[in-house]
């Protein structure tokens, strides 16, 4: 697969973007994860352990082609810690070969020059590596001091684009470092962008006041394109709640190591089906259903792909759902339910 240039990767993006506002029936974005280890452990993170195995490449290819037949837009691989699995340069290639776009998130301690050019080579279309602090500390090792030097080897030789995420709230000693770290982002020609710490249901936990400057400040000198899809946060940092429709189960889907599809990292277990049992009824049911943690979630990447929707088909509930389509009733019921419409 030939690395992409930045112009390809402009026009696929168009491309698959008009298509996401076109159509309402496919994935636009998913979150596959090849390995649930990861060599860190950071304290306030439920997505890793230290032990799994890495899921073997014959069924991570399957998964892909499953998500290739969904008409899926974007395949972002996570963990864990994905640069660990054996096999993720053919995990990208074979997203690449379906023609969707490749992400990677990753903890940024596996980016030698020679891994680097794989990533090239295997066709890799964007990276994002969060940064938590400065200094190590006992909340987190991902941290600016032991990674510059990683960041360096990225604005040397990757052809993909890479974003620098920082966080602010709970768990995090000092908010200025973020700011720090941003700086340092902009400095090496990546794009910079600020997340909020969440609680284990990825729920907005408070921010201070301090915490609430910096995240502005972040995302003032923040790249416009990023900003525009982000300000639900603004809302949740304001200590309101942010009225949406989460379409995650459809238009977003996790998949987790098991192959299992799950609306996010957080609420994993639901709706757990497997995914190469997954149906477009399956899609349909979660699009237009409500989900109970919408009002102060966090999890940025669920809202951007709701924001592609916001303005169409307003969700009901499951019972009323499956009153609508006639799910769990009689023969009897359905044809009375259905003379009522």
């Amino acid at each position: 697969m030939p690395k992409a240039s930045s112009f390809s990767r402009f026009t696929r993006g168009v491309r698959h973007t008009t298509r996401a506002f076109i159509s309402t029936k496919h994935p636009v974005l998913v979150h596959i994860v090849p390995m649930r280890r990861c060599n860190l452990a950071c304290t306030y993170c439920n997505e890793y352990d230290k032990t799994s195995d890495p899921v073997p490449i014959d069924i991570m290819l399957k998964r892909i082609d499953k998500l290739a037949e969904f008409g899926s837009s974007v395949i972002t691989i996570s963990g864990g810690e994905p640069m660990m699995h054996p096999e993720i340069y053919e995990i990208i290639a074979r997203i690449r070969y379906h023609g969707m776009i490749a992400g990677l998130i990753s903890n940024g301690y596996y980016f030698q020059p020679d891994k680097i050019k794989k990533l090239n080579e295997s066709g890799l279309d964007y990276l994002q590596i969060s940064i938590d602090n400065v200094t190590p500390d006992e909340v987190s090792k991902k941290s600016l001091k032991v990674l510059d030097g990683k960041l360096r080897n990225l604005a040397e030789h990757a052809k993909f684009k890479v974003n620098i995420n920082s966080v602010v709230g709970g768990g995090v000693a000092n908010p200025d470092e973020a700011l720090i770290i941003a700086n340092r982002a902009r400095e090496l020609g990546f794009s910079s962008t600020v997340g909020v710490i969440h609680d284990s249901d990825g729920l907005f936990k408070g921010l201070t006041e301090r915490d609430k400057e910096v995240y502005y400040e972040i995302k003032r000198k923040g790249a416009r394109s990023y900003a525009r899809w982000n300000w639900f946060q603004d809302e949740l940092v304001e200590g309101k709640t942010y009225e949406w429709r989460c379409r995650a189960g459809a238009r977003y889907l996790y998949i987790c190591e098991d192959g299992l599809v799950h609306w996010c990292s957080q609420q994993r277990g639901t709706p757990g089906t497997p995914l190469l049992e997954y149906t477009r009824a399956d899609m349909d049911r979660e699009y237009h259903t409500e989900k109970w943690c919408a009002d102060t979630c966090t999890i940025q990447c669920v809202h951007q792909v709701g924001h592609l929707d916001a303005w169409r088909d307003p969700q009901i509930s499951v019972a009323d759902y499956n009153k609508k389509k006639g799910i769990g009733l009689s023969k009897e019921t359905v044809k009375q339910v259905l003379g009522e419409q």
